[in-house]
């Protein structure tokens, strides 16, 4: 099916990422993945070649485009390519809403122009090792002394933790306000009291940093406060959405390699005399993955087309979110269930996929809090 949604100048823009990936980050990811860590090379490259901060105003660095298509491309060829490494999409689609839209002109002129060089290196502090998805029940404070804020408390699973410079981070500044006393706090490498824990063990994703983050008594100057204190809760649910839609994407075209991948191992496995594709099971299998990627890809395109006219709902991010990292968990599943014992070789693609996939469920949201969401705009 014909994707609509695209021009000749996105397409080329597509050629160009193709290739850098090609260049940049495909000749090194199997080390990346040993290292458990990409280099900081990969972000320089990115920057340069104007693949970071591409909404960000021009006199900032960036390409001063705000078409959210060109994010899309970008994270549909990552995912294509399996590069789960680099964290472009943290730093472009979750960190980049909040800079577009918080930033003042003071922070702007100091943090802007090596967030598009890919010097600074960004990340987000939400979760917390006692509180997941449950955002209201965070424990990590922020109280004002002076013109200066103190910072205490912990997050985990934060994608760019080692390597991050700038972090936004969320904090309670008044505990007993519920969800309008939790304010968002810009904290920087070096800044006494921030530590970083260990790069996490996981089950895939290897090559990405993914990391615990402690605070004890920071001092945060008042200046590095992102927005209004107190709104911190509401900012980060008006970008939620644009995060689960980067998430929905890149789960899409990861189906649609995963699936591709396995199309042509059952055009050339023989098993009894005959290539497996054509034993009708494995054929019917085939048939309902098609089937069910390509419905996903449809809806996808209009949630992207929405957001380029910032007309996207919480709700409709939420649905592609859940049904689309669901179907791509299943996918891959039934992938490796078609490659037979190859499958579960780490040599094979699949294998790989089967291992970075899983998280696909579970962050930005896990599916049982899109289920939730979506439910309550039914006003049940």
């Amino acid at each position: 099916m014909a994707r609509e949604i695209f021009t000749e100048e996105h397409e080329a823009f597509r050629d160009m990422v193709r290739s850098f990936i090609a260049k940049e980050i495909a000749p090194y990811h199997a080390q990346w993945e040993k290292d458990e860590i990409v280099s900081r090379d990969v972000w320089l490259a990115a920057g340069r070649q104007g693949l970071l901060g591409i909404e960000m105003p021009e006199e900032y660095g960036g390409g001063g485009n705000d078409d959210y298509r060109y994010y899309t491309i970008f994270n549909e060829e990552l995912a294509r390519a399996m590069a789960t490494g680099p964290g472009f999409a943290v730093h472009n689609d979750v960190v980049g809403g909040y800079l577009v839209q918080l930033l003042n002109d003071e922070q702007k002129a100091r943090w802007l122009p090596g967030y598009c060089s890919g010097e600074l290196i960004t990340a987000i502090a939400m979760t917390e090792p006692a509180a997941g998805s449950d955002l209201q029940g965070m424990k990590t404070t922020a109280v004002k002394d002076g013109d200066d804020y103190i910072l205490n408390g912990s997050k985990t699973f934060i994608t760019n933790g080692i390597l991050s410079d700038l972090v936004i981070v969320a904090a309670k500044t008044d505990p007993d306000a519920g969800a309008r006393g939790v304010s968002l706090l810009m904290v920087e490498r070096g800044m006494e009291g921030f530590e970083r824990g260990r790069n996490l063990d996981k089950v895939g994703m290897h090559a990405q940093d993914t990391a615990e983050l402690f605070f004890d008594n920071v001092r945060i100057p008042a200046k590095n406060l992102l927005g209004e204190e107190g709104m911190g809760f509401i900012y980060l649910m008006q970008n939620l959405a644009r995060e689960r839609l980067c998430i929905a994407v890149s789960a899409v075209s990861g189906a649609e390699q995963a699936f591709e991948t396995t199309l042509e191992y059952c055009k050339t496995r023989e098993a009894f005399g005959r290539a497996i594709g054509k034993f009708q099971h494995n054929r019917f299998t085939l048939a309902e993955m098609k089937t069910e990627i390509t419905v996903s890809r449809a809806f996808v395109d209009q949630c992207i087309a929405k957001e380029v006219k910032g007309e996207l709902s919480a709700e409709e991010a939420s649905m592609a979110k859940y049904w689309t990292t669901e179907m791509l968990k299943t996918v891959v599943d039934r992938c490796v269930q078609l490659h037979g014992g190859y499958g579960y070789m780490n040599e094979y693609p699949i294998a790989k996929a089967y291992q970075d996939v899983r998280i696909q469920t579970i962050f930005g949201g896990t599916t049982e809090i899109m289920k939730e969401i979506i439910g309550r705009s039914l006003g049940v």
